[in-house]
């Protein structure tokens, strides 16, 4: 094992679980359907980074809606996402093994997302894996999104472990963004954005689909032969 990280920061969705497109038809729905908004579907997947609060007034001003709309509104999206993905609820290939071995060697282990905490709540509990990790930082849990590096530092002072000792696993640029602003490094899982658009962060010390690669093994631990299945 390599023995310069000694705990996990996962990001949730897209990293731990591929369910980003889910999350993007919901988004999509929501503001124009509902709302009207002038945006086709890469639009509305390249702005949907942060809170879901965050979302609507970067869209559509600080001035469009009241706190119980904003509120309404962020529900409304998370119900039709979780009645989408539901079905498909799974981990993305290989981690189970992946966060068993981390497990076995004494790796501690957060979730950092900036998902709201019924979300969190509805994978962890839903694929019975909680009892892997230490700490859970939601958006509920932060003032200021990713990029800002909140997330990963309240994720690390949670686990007891500083910065540098900790490795972020995201598959987002904003994401990577805040890894760095927080002096971490990032493995990236490559779900939903290509490699091409991490350019601009010298963070990235591995490129994965999955965590069934083979560079996993490599910058981590030895995985067993069962590891690929």
């Amino acid at each position: 094992m390599n023995n310069t990280f000694k705990a996990f920061l996962f990001d949730l969705n897209g990293t731990m679980i591929d369910d980003m497109e889910y999350h993007t038809q919901a988004w999509y729905q929501v503001l124009t359907g509902q709302l009207g908004a002038s945006l086709d579907y890469a639009e509305v997947k390249k702005e949907m980074y942060g809170k879901n609060a965050e979302v609507l007034l970067r869209i559509f001003g600080p001035n469009r809606f009241s706190p119980e709309e904003i509120e309404y509104l962020s529900v409304e999206k998370e119900k039709q996402y979780q009645a989408a993905f539901k079905p498909h609820l799974k981990l993305i290939e290989g981690l189970d093994a992946f966060l068993e071995q981390a497990h076995q060697a004494g790796i501690k282990m957060a979730i950092c997302s900036a998902a709201i905490t019924a979300n969190i709540d509805f994978v962890i509990d839903g694929l019975g894996i909680r009892h892997y990790f230490g700490a859970i930082v939601s958006a509920d849990d932060v003032t200021t999104s990713k990029p800002h590096p909140e997330t990963f530092l309240k994720g690390a002072e949670l686990l007891g472990m500083a910065p540098e000792a900790c490795i972020v696993f995201e598959d987002a640029p904003k994401g990577v963004e805040a890894a760095a602003n927080a002096g971490m490094n990032a493995v990236v899982l490559t779900t939903m954005h290509a490699r091409e658009e991490f350019a601009a962060y010298t963070n990235s010390i591995c490129f994965a689909p999955n965590y069934n690669d083979p560079a996993l093994r490599t910058i981590f631990f030895k995985m067993p032969q069962t590891f690929n299945r």
